[in-house]
């Protein structure tokens, strides 16, 4: 059994974050050359997410699977997938029911210790760094996405926020 409030505050903190880059009407200086605008953050996101609930899918199936983040990483995949969503929002609810559906899979009796045990052929990169080319166990790979996934880019898109140190500096 895996307790999935790690992951459900993960994802609460990235859409809470999301919500508030949308709603900052300005976004803030763009993204340095090579980032992502908040859209491309969240698709990636929702690619990841898709990605792991296919995983998890696949294991309590029976069937053989991989995991492997290289799609979520593709430029034009990344595109289409703003586009199918509608944007901001629609991706905002993509990632909303993907949470919701991960968590469904993953507790209680949906996926047994020995699925979250089974070893998943994994390859992770971030920046075509190559992070992980060997089987994972399926529970390090959903709790890989609740901490460090989730919560970096919460950050990241937190960083596109504008300047808000003229406020801090008043505290």
């Amino acid at each position: 059994m895996l307790d999935t409030a790690p992951l459900q505050d993960a994802y609460r903190a990235l859409l809470d974050a999301a919500a508030t880059v949308a709603d900052a009407g300005d976004p803030g200086p763009a993204p340095p050359d090579g980032e992502w605008d908040a859209d491309r953050i969240l698709a990636h996101v929702s690619l990841v997410g898709a990605a792991t609930i296919a995983a998890v899918a696949g294991i309590t199936a029976g069937a053989n699977t991989t995991y492997d983040n290289r799609i979520a990483l593709d430029a034009w995949t990344i595109e289409q997938a703003v586009a199918h969503a509608g944007g901001n929002a629609g991706l905002r609810d993509r990632i909303s029911s993907q949470a919701a559906a991960l968590c469904a899979l993953v507790r209680g009796a949906a996926l047994s210790d020995p699925e979250l045990g089974t070893l998943v052929p994994t390859r992770l990169l971030s920046h075509a760094t190559l992070l992980v080319d060997q089987p994972m166990p399926l529970r390090d790979i959903v709790t890989g996405l609740a901490q460090a996934e989730l919560p970096g880019h919460t950050r990241q898109l937190l960083a596109l926020l504008p300047d808000r140190a003229p406020a801090r500096a008043a505290r």
